[in-house]
């Protein structure tokens, strides 16, 4: 086979050059679970790959009792692990250089004090010009003291001018409602320019949901296509193996609705439905995508019934055993009526796509882990090859792959071979690991180096998240006002509830099998 052309994207005119910039990494919570799992694993494989800068460190600030030789070895430990590529002692020992930790609490501001005094003594050491990115990997409601003591303490340089930038990245959740994420917002709004905050949504920097674009505007093929002439319906499927597991206690209060649909989920929907951005810049991308989800109809309470259903995982099997259901779950209240599934007809109601549903599911203790967006096609005419109603031929699906196996597919009809003429729906497969051979980069990698560079493409704005909360926000609104005592189970290990299958087949569909 002809090896792929690796195009430089400069010169594919896809992105503009924005490399990673000299600067210190403050990792707020750097003890921590996703420091160990996924931030301090990211940035060791942007090492390997020489895409970090030459200039620069890391500064774990956490509670858990470690000086910068232990922290080190909780890095390695979480390298070793978890990461893509596998330690090289060689780089690690330049790598783990750059590696510093603070024990401090959060909200005592007397850590910020020495936070920024210890700044000044590594920054220089680095040839770090003082650029810094705070992310805070920590709790939501220690969100608005680590902001506001991060400002009095100077270390919140202005935008512009000639200063050493300060970047800011919080995670999810963004509030647990729209009052909330407003009142998020308003904080480092208060603290940080809008250019400044970078929240983050893992989601976004997997590989696929970035060729999104390349897929729709790099190609002749896909875009004439692209509206509710050529397409009936699309499906997007966020599907997970695992239980609550030990989230249960935040995952009580939240539910599925509020941890996947609000950023992931709509996130993933406004780039399938976007209108074509005039250039590859940041902020005309995001309004682009603002723009869908201002057009997302609302759901009612008098809609809500026929647009979303919520369900609850029951006792089942998970790899042959037994596993408990939802309630059952340590934990969880026993009276809970938190939704482990949810599905939901959508509609965007613009000239693109008018009267298009979009059919969205995501639920826990599903029979596997896999995410995917499927673009079904109209079905052709009944004349010719689909003359029979009986055996009418099964519609062009152009399938999107996130996870876990990243790629595309295209469900074409083919002739069958013989004398006589037999359909067959075939698939056109497109996979990141056999085409171009190396294990795609994670998602935190390239939105790291995407935070150093200072492109806010792939992070959410605030108008976003505000749009996106005020949109779930009436579902959860109807939801309050039923008082529901008990939600519909489905068996673990299964793909949801009998009334998410009524829910698509009123419009006389089927939820693809994955």
């Amino acid at each position: 086979m002809t090896e792929p052309v690796i195009q430089n994207p400069l010169q594919a005119g896809l992105v503009e050059d924005q490399p990673a910039q000299p600067c210190s990494l403050v990792i707020f919570g750097g003890g921590g679970d996703l420091a160990h799992r996924k931030l301090l694993p990211a940035m060791y494989n942007q090492a390997l790959d020489g895409a970090l800068p030459a200039n620069f460190a890391v500064l774990g600030v956490a509670l858990e009792k470690m000086d910068d030789e232990s922290y080190r070895a909780f890095a390695r430990d979480g390298i070793e692990r978890f990461s893509r590529q596998p330690l090289s002692p060689g780089h690690w020992q330049d790598f783990e250089r750059a590696l510093h930790y603070q024990q401090s609490s959060f909200d005592d501001p007397a850590t910020y004090t020495r936070l920024k005094q210890r700044l000044e003594e590594i920054e220089p050491a680095f040839g770090i010009p003082g650029n810094r990115v705070f992310y805070l990997a920590i709790p939501p409601s220690l969100i608005e003291t680590c902001v506001k003591n991060l400002n009095a303490a100077g270390l919140v340089n202005p935008v512009g001018g000639n200063a050493p930038f300060s970047r800011i990245v919080v995670e999810k959740p963004i509030g647990h409602d729209l009052e909330s994420a407003r009142q998020v917002n308003n904080v480092l709004g208060a603290n940080f320019d809008e250019s400044q905050i970078y929240r983050i949504d893992h989601y976004l920097g997997k590989e696929t949901v970035q060729n999104i674009l390349v897929m729709r505007f790099g190609n002749s093929i896909f875009e004439p296509l692209w509206n509710a002439k050529h397409i009936d319906h699309v499906q997007i499927t966020v599907a997970e193996e695992e239980g609550v597991g030990t989230r249960a206690g935040y995952y009580d209060r939240a539910g599925a609705l509020r941890d996947m649909v609000q950023n992931h989920i709509l996130q993933l929907l406004t780039l399938i439905a976007m209108e074509p951005p005039w250039a590859m810049k940041a902020d005309v991308i995001r309004d682009h995508r603002q723009d869908v989800l201002n057009c997302l109809r609302p759901i009612t309470r008098e809609t809500i019934d026929q647009c979303v259903v919520r369900a609850q995982y029951g006792p089942g099997f998970h790899h042959g055993k037994d596993v408990p259901g939802y309630r059952r779950e340590d934990g969880v209240a026993q009276d809970s009526t938190t939704e482990t599934y949810i599905a939901l007809k959508v509609f965007i109601d613009n000239w693109r796509w008018a009267g298009v549903p979009f059919f969205i599911r995501t639920g826990k203790r599903m029979p596997k882990r896999v995410s995917e967006i499927a673009v079904h096609f109209k079905s052709i005419p009944p004349i010719l090859f689909n003359a029979d109603p009986d055996h009418p031929l099964e519609p062009n699906v152009l399938a999107l792959n996130i996870q876990p196996n990243e790629g595309m597919s295209l469900r074409i009809a083919t002739k069958l071979p013989g004398p006589k003429v037999r359909i067959y729906p075939v698939k056109m497969d497109f996979r990141y690991g056999s085409t171009f051979g190396d294990q795609s980069p994670e998602a935190y990698e390239r939105l790291i180096l995407d935070v150093m560079a200072g492109d806010a493409t792939l992070f959410m704005r605030r108008d976003s998240v505000e749009t996106s909360w005020s949109f779930i926000e009436d579902i959860l609104k109807s939801w309050e006002s039923s008082h529901t005592r008990w939600l519909p189970e489905y068996s673990a290990g299964t793909w949801g509830p009998l009334e998410a299958e009524r829910l698509i087949e009123n419009d006389q569909h089927k939820w693809r099998m994955l």
